[in-house]
């Protein structure tokens, strides 16, 4: 039986009909991150139906202040000590709790909360999303990591306490819209879309000498720096790849990809009887967050409506494997215990790096192999375990990138 949330049920599992309902109670990881702003814009909008529990934020404590005075927030953690200080200030008179703190992420997480949007990206969100998850809470997520570090974990956990799950990524959300879980057996693959990036015309040699600051400059999406730069590596598909093997419990086999620069069809369900199911929609991520934080009823959004006249024509392509072989590396990490997790960690460090102007663009995916390749990785039957082969692979990242930088400074201005 599926752990997912479908449009037909309540999160009780359908023991009580859909109708009016309380005010459902939120709590938002990283709120000021993309994804946590563009909740919260929602949840501005449609106050009248939901409660704010706790906010969270990494370091942001002014902007996490005014959401959690302008939402009327019971809590609010930030998880730098540092920022503390300004957090406690700000919000001092209100009668908002603050805390600081990797605990005070997890304490917002146990608070009681309907809905948690676990939006804080890499693997610092896992702790928090399965301290969610043990409270069997409906829980959308956008962290990619959550599941490819910790799929077959996390999974059981969402099982084992009655949790729901409801897939924010924009292609995973679509999938799920188009998924007949009452009959899987007739779904012969299921087609994750993506924009091909900025650099999907680029040659290699292009591509060699692009910047951070080209690589962030998404032609579709409005993203943060990291996500900005997965997709222009395609590492963003390989991730998706691997989280939607876990969420839709399909082979790889039966998970397709193709290049979609205009960014209006988001994920295709392809049936056995040659039927494709297609969900369309603007790029902008306030459609599938508003699509979790109201199911399984919807919820209003101020998201601009497709005019299919206007698009005029809509484009479709084979990623190609050689300028971006990220998405091979993502189907030969989901082969072995723990390669998702030595991926992701690599994938991280990489990306830092690049955008510390450390290594060049095509240095990402290459120390990705390397770590690969150096490292087995092993059994995660913990969470320590899961953080124990996280250090690991950073730190053995670190040094290929510590060696690719000191090649690349070796080189000719030019040619780097």
């Amino acid at each position: 039986m599926t752990t997912l949330g479908r449009a037909a049920t309540k999160p009780d599992g359908g023991r009580t009909p859909i109708g009016p309902r309380e005010p459902r109670r939120v709590t938002v990881l990283g709120s000021t991150g993309s994804i946590g702003r563009s909740t919260v814009d929602l949840l501005s909008r449609n106050r009248e139906a939901f409660t704010v529990e706790a906010l969270t934020a990494n370091s942001n404590a002014g902007l996490l202040a005014e959401q959690a005075r302008a939402l009327g927030a019971r809590f609010a953690a930030v998880a730098e000590p540092s920022e503390y200080a300004t957090l406690k200030d700000s919000l001092a008179g209100t009668g908002i709790e603050v805390a600081c703190g990797r605990g005070a992420l997890v304490e917002a997480c146990e608070r009681p909360a309907d809905w948690v949007m676990a939006g804080i990206v890499g693997a610092a969100g896992l702790e928090p999303t399965l301290a969610a998850i043990r409270q069997g809470r409906i829980v959308a997520f956008a962290n990619k990591e959550v599941l490819v570090c910790a799929g077959s974990l996390f999974m059981r956990e969402v099982v084992a306490h009655g949790a729901t799950l409801l897939p924010v990524d924009s292609e995973h959300n679509a999938i799920w819209q188009c998924f007949d879980f009452e009959r899987v057996d007739g779904i012969e693959k299921i087609t994750l879309t993506c924009s091909g990036g900025p650099f999907r015309e680029r040659s290699l040699a292009e591509m060699r000498s692009m910047t951070p600051e080209q690589a962030v400059a998404h032609p579709t999406w409005r993203m943060g720096a990291k996500i900005s730069v997965d997709s222009a590596t395609l590492m963003n598909k390989g991730l998706e790849l691997i989280e939607a093997h876990h969420l839709f419990q399909l082979d790889p086999e039966r998970i397709d990809i193709v290049v979609h620069p205009q960014s209006i069809v988001h994920g295709l369900v392809t049936y056995r009887d040659g039927s494709v199911l297609a969900h369309l929609g603007s790029p902008d991520m306030r459609t599938p967050i508003a699509y979790a934080l109201g199911w399984p009823d919807r919820t209003p959004a101020p998201t601009k409506r497709l005019d299919l006249a206007e698009i005029g024509r809509l484009t479709f392509e084979a990623p190609d494997p050689f300028r971006f072989p990220a998405l091979r590396l993502a189907r030969e990490a989901l082969k072995r215990s723990g390669g998702p997790t030595v991926l992701n960690a690599a994938n991280e460090t990489a990306v830092q790096a690049f955008l510390g102007r450390e290594i060049g663009f095509l240095d990402i995916a290459a120390t990705v192999e390397r770590t690969l390749e150096l490292l087995p990785g092993g059994n995660l039957d913990s969470l320590e375990d899961v953080y124990d082969l996280d250090k690991t692979a950073r730190a053995t990242a670190a040094q290929v990138v510590a060696k690719r930088a000191a090649v690349r400074l070796a080189e000719p201005a030019e040619k780097r």
